[in-house]
C-alpha cells in the first residue's frame, strides 16, 4: 500500500480543516482530502464506508483514477486511511473528480467540503429506457463510474437521528440548487454521497430536533453546502 504523504499545514484552524494528501496508485498521482475530528463526533453518511448512523472519528474522501474497477471500494478506502494513520471508524468516500479542487465554506459555523465531477450526470426521475441529453448514456446494470459530487458538512452542534437525516436532505437539496445555479442541467450524478458530522449529545446539552432549510442550522448548512459546491464546480461544470 503506497503511503499517502500530507504537505505542511497553514492557515487559520477551522472546524472542518481536511488534510490534503497525495499517493501515487497504478501510476498515477492522486489526491484525498482526510478530516480527523477525534471523538465526540456522530456522523451520518451515505458513503460506501462507514454509511449510517454512528460516532466516527475520521473522514477521507480520495480521489480514484478514471475506469476505476477494484470490487471492493471499502476495503481499499479502509487501507488508505490506515496508511494515513487514520484510527477508529470513519467514513470513506470516492470520486474520480480531482479532489485537490475542491471547494469550502462556512456559514455561522457550519461548515461544508465539497468535490464534484460531473461528467456522468442526469436527472434522478429519469426514464430508465432513456439518459439526458446532459451526459453519456447511464448503465441501469453493473458498476457506475464515479463522476461523484462529494459533501462533507460539520456542525458545531448535536443533532437528533431525525435531524441527522434531515440534514442530509437539507444538504441533497443545496446540492441541486447550486447545480442548477451553475447551469446543468441535472440533480447529480449516480454516485454522489454526503456526510455530515454533528457533536456528539453532551449532558445539559441541546440536541436540535430540526435541520430543514428553515431551521437555525439546516439554513446554515443549506448556505454552506450550496456555495461550497458552486466553488468546487467552475474546473468540471462544461465537462
Amino acid at each position: 500500500m503506497p503511503a499517502l504523504l500530507p504537505p505542511p499545514r497553514t492557515g487559520a484552524a477551522r472546524l472542518l480543516d481536511p488534510e490534503h494528501l497525495t499517493r501515487v496508485e497504478d501510476g498515477e498521482r492522486l489526491h484525498a482530502l482526510l478530516w480527523r475530528p477525534g471523538p465526540g463526533w456522530r456522523m451520518v453518511s451515505s458513503a460506501v464506508l462507514g454509511g449510517g448512523i454512528a460516532e466516527r472519528a475520521w473522514v477521507l474522501n480520495a480521489q480514484v483514477a478514471h475506469g476505476y474497477r477494484r470490487t471492493d471500494p471499502a476495503r481499499h478506502l479502509a487501507g488508505l486511511a490506515r496508511a494515513a494513520g487514520a484510527r477508529g471508524p470513519g467514513v470513506g468516500l470516492m470520486t474520480a473528480a480531482d479532489v485537490s479542487a475542491h471547494g469550502r465554506a462556512r456559514d455561522g459555523g457550519a461548515e461544508a467540503v465539497a468535490t464534484a465531477g460531473v461528467s456522468v450526470r442526469g436527472w434522478a426521475a429519469a426514464p430508465q429506457e432513456c439518459a439526458t441529453g446532459a451526459a453519456p448514456p447511464q448503465r441501469t446494470t453493473g458498476p457506475v463510474p464515479p463522476g461523484t459530487v462529494n459533501i462533507v458538512v460539520a456542525l458545531p452542534v448535536a443533532l437528533s437521528d431525525a435531524a441527522l437525516v434531515n440534514a442530509v436532505m437539507t444538504a441533497t437539496e443545496a446540492k441541486v440548487q447550486a447545480l442548477l445555479d451553475a447551469g446543468l442541467d441535472c440533480s447529480g450524478t449516480p454516485t454522489d454521497a454526503v456526510c455530515v458530522a454533528a457533536r456528539a449529545p453532551r449532558d445539559g446539552a441541546d440536541v436540535h430536533a430540526f435541520a430543514g432549510p428553515r431551521s437555525e442550522w439546516g439554513a446554515r448548512l443549506a448556505r454552506a453546502v450550496h456555495r461550497a459546491v458552486r466553488a468546487a464546480l467552475p474546473a468540471v461544470a462544461h465537462s
